[in-house]
């Protein structure tokens, strides 16, 4: 079975574009923004990214991650055992302490209408970003989150890493910088980026 991943490449779309890279699966991508016609005919809200395999459209980039590393054994622990719940965990607390920040500052930067914008909100934005990836960097179990290998927690946090860089937030710590730089090496990340 073939996926499509509907989304552009600078979205949300780039995690699973990214996690089918590492899995050497076959995928179509079509690089459709969010609202745009060929988004609303699968996923009437309009929001990327989309994956569709044969009938079923599945929408939220974390909820098709977890479908697929689940389903292809891989960036995953096996769900029902302790160490799926602590993933799980993690991509819980990046949602909620990291990627919350940035779409709250990104929706008050060209989200929005611009009456409904609160600019005042971005720097206690970008501070507590700073805080909670200094945070999740002290916790740390190895070279990544889970320790020896990456799993799906840390496809979302590095993608978050770029997001921050774009919307220039702090750089965060050194050891950022460096988990960073060794998830951006990988071969599967750069054949997405290149699309």
């Amino acid at each position: 079975m073939t996926y499509t991943v509907y989304g552009a490449v600078r979205s949300r779309a780039f995690r699973v574009l990214w996690l089918l890279e590492e899995l050497g699966v076959p995928y179509t991508h079509v690089a459709a923004g969010p609202q745009s016609e060929e988004v609303r005919k699968i996923s009437p809200l309009g929001k990327i990214p989309v994956l569709v395999e044969g009938d079923a459209v599945l929408r939220d980039s974390s909820a098709i991650l977890t479908y697929l590393a689940d389903k292809h054994g891989a960036f995953t622990a096996a769900a029902g055992t302790l160490a799926r719940a602590q993933q799980d965990a993690w991509t819980f607390r990046i949602l909620d302490e990291v990627e919350s920040l940035l779409w709250t500052a990104s929706k008050h930067t060209f989200v929005l209408p611009e009456d409904e914008r609160v600019p005042e909100i971005k720097d206690p934005c970008r501070a507590e970003y700073a805080r909670n990836v200094a945070r999740i960097m002290d916790e740390m179990e190895g070279p990544y989150l889970m320790g020896s290998a990456p799993c799906v927690a840390d496809i979302i946090l590095c993608h978050c890493g770029g997001w921050a860089q774009s919307a220039k937030f702090p750089k965060g710590p050194e050891r950022f910088g460096t988990y960073l730089s060794a998830l951006r090496a990988r071969p599967a990340f750069q054949r997405a980026a290149a699309l």
